[in-house]
């Protein structure tokens, strides 16, 4: 057991309320600190394409489309967490909607598709017009339907801010085997506290060549101090130092970009 808090109740409500409300306390803050390398990797990925069809991003783990919000209306954490935290209409989806009329960038060549567990969360993005396609599926218990598949196929940029963990090679290996030959780029936020060894090497045998971005991540601060405590366990019995980092109080992450062995990297 990693040690962390779970938060599964925030992700089945039928909007983002209280997936914000709870959450600003403790300074979450992962999905704005990914928002410039997933922009860049968006605009590598279009130069690549030759300009021709939107780039297709696949966000695993997405809960309510957050990493789409963020990058389709070029929106803020700290700008959601003042939307859905002071809100006071009873019903916030309209609003969105016209959020997304307002905001969504003119010209912009990107479609989200995000992959979740959790049918409210998707309903709702997909509903306000962040995501433009979704997939409900726990891929870590069964492979996808040909339905899923059907969905899933066509990514460029496959992304995750907090998943992976959770999340393993099982799903990541549906995912590709999804897209029928083709090998979409990748890019995961993963928190320090679990290995991502073991997904690099799944990522290998299909064709993969990872790379850790230099640097950390602050994800959120710790819920409790039992939490850090639990958490702070676990790295040391993995081998993982957290002085200086988790030690004050902050979990962070490292991010891993994955590309198909023939192209160059950066």
């Amino acid at each position: 057991m990693s040690g962390k808090a779970s938060f599964d109740h925030i992700y089945t409500q039928p909007d983002p309320r209280a997936y914000f409300r709870v959450l600003r306390t403790f300074d979450y803050c992962i999905p704005q600190l990914a928002k410039p390398y997933f922009s860049k990797l968006i605009q590598e990925r279009s130069l690549l394409g030759g300009g021709g069809r939107p780039v297709r991003v696949l966000d695993i783990g997405c809960s309510y489309g957050i990493n789409a919000a963020l990058l389709k209306c070029d929106a803020t954490m700290d700008e959601l967490y003042d939307r859905y935290c002071d809100a006071r209409a009873s019903d916030v989806l309209p609003l969105d909607r016209e959020f997304v009329r307002r905001r969504a960038q003119p010209g912009q060549r990107v479609r989200f598709t995000g992959l979740d567990a959790s049918a409210e969360a998707l309903t709702y993005a997909r509903q306000a017009g962040f995501l433009d396609a979704a997939v409900h599926a726990d891929l870590e218990r069964q492979p996808p339907t040909p339905l899923q598949s059907a969905r899933l196929a066509g990514a460029d940029l496959i992304v995750s801010t907090g998943c992976i963990g959770y999340v393993t090679e099982r799903t990541l290996t549906h995912v590709v085997e999804a897209q029928g030959g083709r090998l979409p780029w990748m890019a995961h936020f993963v928190l320090r506290m679990f290995p991502f060894r073991p997904i690099a090497r799944t990522l290998s045998g299909l064709g993969y060549r990872t790379t850790r971005v230099e640097g950390v991540f602050k994800q959120r601060r710790f819920a409790s101090e039992d939490e850090q405590t639990q958490v702070l366990q676990s790295m040391s019995a993995a081998g993982v130092d957290a002085q200086d980092l988790e030690a004050e109080g902050w979990l962070y992450a490292q991010l891993y970009v994955s590309r198909p062995h023939d192209e160059p990297g950066e």
